[in-house]
Parts: C-alpha cells; sequence; structure tokens
C-alpha cells in the first residue's frame, strides 16, 4: 500500500481512497477544493481536457465581488499535477491533489491547444524557480516554520492556554490540544511530509511545526498540505486553528517563518564577507537584493491589514527596519547556519499569504540580483537596530523602515518595475486588483469583528 507523497493514480484504490480532493489556492490564500468520487476522478484524468472547467472569474473575484474589468465569460481548465497527490491522513478515504488553471485554444488545423495561464500561482512559481536555473544554475532549497493559535471559542475568542515557548505544561499528556499536536504530527509524516519538530510557542495557545526542506514548488505545495492538516484535524478536536497574524493585543504574533538556502552549479567565489565566512557571492548578492526589493515582497508575503499588526520593534518578529543580522531576530532576514552551510530565513512572512506566490516574490527578488551581479553593501546588525543610534544604523547601511501598511507595500511595488517584470505585468494588475477587494472584505466596523473575520477565514 503507498503511502504519503508516493501515492500515485495507480495505488490510490489500494491505499483505501474513496474521494480526491481537487484543491487550488486563490490570491487571498483561500484553499479551495472540489471533492470527487475516485471513480469520477479516475474519468476526468482519462478524459480529452484531463481537467474540469471553471469560470475565468475565479481569478477575478473576492467573495461575491468581481474586480473592475474581470470578465464572467470563459472558462479556464484545471488539471491536477498527479506527482502532487497525497493521503489525506486527517479524512478518512481523501486524497489531495493540487493542479494548474490552463486555457485551451484552437491551433490553425482546428485542433485543441492547452495552455497554462499567466495567473496560475504555481505556475508562476514554477516559472522563476526554471529561470533561475536557466540563467545562473541556482538551485533552491526552502523550509518553513508554521505558527498557529489553537482556540476553544472564537466568540469570545479562547486559547486553549496560556503557557509559554516550549513549555511543558503546553504538551501535558491528554489534554485535548496534546492529542490534536499528536495526530497533526502523524497526519503530516502520514502524508509524506518531513517533520522536524512541533513545540509551543509564546502566545496564549500558540504553537509551532517545522517542516524539513524542498525544492521551492513542492515545498509550497507541502506548506498548503501542513496548514490544511493543522486546521482539519484541530477541527476533529472541536478546536479551532487559526494563521491570523496577530490573536491577542500585546502578545506574540503568528508567522510562516521561510528559510530559503541556494547553490549554483557554476563556478562561485567566496563574498569575503566578515561575518559569515564562506558566504559566496552568489548568495551576497542574493542577500542584498532581497533587501533591495524586500518592501515591495511584502505584499506578498504580508498582504492584508492585519499582517502590519505582528511586524513591530522589540518582540523577534524582525522588526521594521531593512537589515539583516546573523542569527539576529530583530532583523527582517536572518542569517542562519555556518561555516557555509547558510540559510536566510524571512521573518516577514506569514499565514495570510499565498505560499506560491509569496515564493515567487523572495526568489525574483533575490534572483534580480544575482542576475546583475550585485554585491552586498548591508551589513551584519550586531544589535536589534531600533535600539541602536542612526548613524550606528547607517554604518550597518540601514537606511530605510519597512512599510508599516499594506498600502505602503502596494506602493512599493508599483515603484518596482523590475520585480513588477519579473513577476508579470498582468498578473500585478490583477493582484493588485484583488487585494485591494480582499483588504476591504476583512475590514470591520470594529477590531473585535475584524478578528472574527481574520479568525474564520486564516
Amino acid at each position: 500500500m503507498a503511502t504519503g507523497s508516493d501515492l500515485s493514480l495507480a495505488t490510490l484504490k489500494e491505499s483505501g481512497v474513496r474521494f480526491v480532493r481537487l484543491t487550488w489556492v486563490d490570491f487571498g490564500n483561500c484553499v479551495r477544493y472540489k471533492i470527487l468520487p475516485l471513480k469520477h476522478f479516475e474519468k476526468l484524468v482519462a478524459s480529452a481536457r484531463g481537467g474540469f472547467t471553471v469560470t475565468v472569474a475565479i481569478m477575478g473575484a473576492v467573495f461575491l465581488t468581481v474586480a473592475e474589468g474581470v470578465t464572467v465569460v470563459g472558462e479556464y481548465v484545471w488539471k491536477p499535477d498527479l506527482s502532487t497527490l497525497r493521503l489525506a491522513p486527517y479524512a478518512d478515504g481523501h486524497a489531495t491533489v493540487l493542479g494548474n488553471f490552463t486555457r485551451e485554444t484552437a491551433n490553425s488545423a482546428g485542433q485543441r491547444e492547452s495552455h497554462e495561464i499567466d495567473l496560475c500561482p504555481r505556475g508562476i512559481l514554477r516559472r522563476v524557480v526554471e529561470s533561475a536555473k536557466k540563467t545562473a544554475g541556482v538551485d533552491f532549497l526552502v523550509g518553513f516554520e508554521t505558527e498557529f493559535v489553537l482556540l476553544k471559542s472564537t466568540s469570545p475568542v479562547q486559547p486553549v492556554n496560556d503557557h509559554g515557548y516550549s513549555c511543558g505544561t503546553a504538551t501535558a499528556s491528554g489534554t485535548t490540544e496534546t492529542q490534536a499536536l499528536e495526530e497533526m504530527a502523524n497526519a503530516i509524516m502520514d502524508a509524506g511530509i518531513e517533520l522536524e519538530m512541533y513545540h509551543s510557542e509564546a502566545a496564549p495557545g500558540q504553537y509551532e511545526i517545522i517542516t524539513g526542506p524542498l525544492p521551492p514548488l513542492e515545498a509550497a505545495d507541502a506548506l498548503i498540505c501542513t496548514r490544511e492538516t493543522i486546521q482539519n484535524v484541530a477541527s476533529k478536536h472541536g478546536l479551532r486553528a487559526t494563521f491570523t497574524p496577530l490573536v491577542f493585543d500585546h502578545s506574540c504574533g503568528t508567522a510562516a517563518h521561510t528559510h530559503v538556502s541556494l547553490k549554483s552549479d557554476r563556478p562561485t567565489s567566496s563574498a569575503n564577507v566578515e561575518d559569515a565566512p564562506d558566504m559566496t557571492e552568489l548568495e551576497a548578492s542574493f542577500l542584498q537584493s532581497l533587501l533591495n526589493h524586500l518592501p515591495s515582497v511584502l505584499a506578498f508575503t504580508m498582504p492584508t491589514p492585519a499582517s502590519y499588526s505582528r511586524m513591530v520593534d522589540g518582540i523577534w518578529s524582525g522588526g521594521t527596519y531593512v537589515a539583516w543580522g546573523r542569527d539576529n531576530r530583530e532583523c527582517p532576514v536572518r542569517l542562519c547556519g555556518f561555516n557555509g552551510d547558510w540559510n536566510f530565513e524571512i521573518k516577514t512572512a506569514d499565514g495570510t499569504s499565498n505560499p506560491h506566490l509569496a515564493l515567487s516574490a523572495i526568489l525574483s527578488a533575490g534572483m534580480l540580483g544575482v542576475k546583475e551581479g550585485i554585491k552586498l553593501q548591508a551589513k551584519n546588525c550586531l544589535q536589534p537596530p531600533a535600539t541602536v543610534t542612526e548613524e550606528q544604523r547607517a554604518a550597518w547601511g540601514v537606511t530605510q523602515r519597512l512599510p508599516s501598511t499594506v498600502e505602503q507595500s502596494w506602493e512599493s511595488l508599483k515603484a518596482d518595475q523590475a520585480l513588477v517584470s519579473e513577476l508579470g505585468e498582468h498578473f500585478i494588475e490583477r493582484y493588485f486588483a484583488l487585494t485591494k477587494i480582499w483588504a476591504e472584505s476583512m475590514t470591520a466596523s470594529t477590531p473585535e469583528e475584524t478578528l472574527r473575520l481574520y479568525l474564520e477565514n486564516y
């Protein structure tokens, strides 16, 4: 019997699968799926189209609002990527599969041809990865720290407990939350995802699950499965798991810290970075370029108004300055590792972001500098940037603040023509239209009602 990510079309039935969840994630990070009986799924895959049709407005709507200029006439074809088949251990007899949005056209001979659309999040990330490999021989590995809060109730908001970071009492045997966490851990491993660890975090009811590194597309796919596992298992135990960036005022926020490493099959020498021995010129160029474009990247990694309530100085969230630091948790980009085994932790990311789009922005931003061969100018921040003088920050090359609102991140992206061109102008235009509607839809008349909207949607 196949298990986890070894699942294939041929082994679905013998693995006890009776239903398949055809899954995609929209620009607002809403996980959507159609659930098909196995027999019908097999027919769908074998059909001439090989997928199901959906209105083109699916890439232009938020709830019941369709963005200006988006037509409701026409269809896309969503086609499953069978390499993404996984068991869904949180739902007995179910498997999940991700896919890509395509559009059919007729060629000169009148034959039907299928082309991936430029708005497909998985397609955008795949193109970014392929471009990095083609232009610079670069391969990436990406790992995630998935933070979430377990709630007994969303109205009123009641956490399952109020313990601290890695406290043993937060995973006391026999409690509902501990049983849920153990089931989450087993389900993630059963789905074929490498689980490195889990533990309690600092906010009330807050936990973190850390999964192992994968190539970018596979990593984003696995993160979607991880998040779905967390929320579904929590539901089975009568709990609500939320990735909302800040549930409790005056406490720590909830992030999706993203670790990125890169290597090239082409020669690269040492960048002679004083505080990071053996950092290569490739890594240094990527780091400087990521910092250069970081305010624009936030439009994808922190895409909602609530995202910016988490990013403040003094709470290890990454701070408010464009900066990097070796093992400095008050910098938005933290250099992790030693002796040349480096990875960059991007702390300016949370669970309201679409994983494929967030990674596309991060990797594109860094690769712009790699392609140009830029040098690392910013220095390692030896202290939290907010705690030192302006003169000291300037000596480290720290001269810019991060956007403090989602609107400011949009303005940064609009002015960043290099990143816009890299990701595609048509996509950016549509993304702006939808994220604005999404931001408005997630803002209510009172803070309590706004929080409720986030808890229900994330």
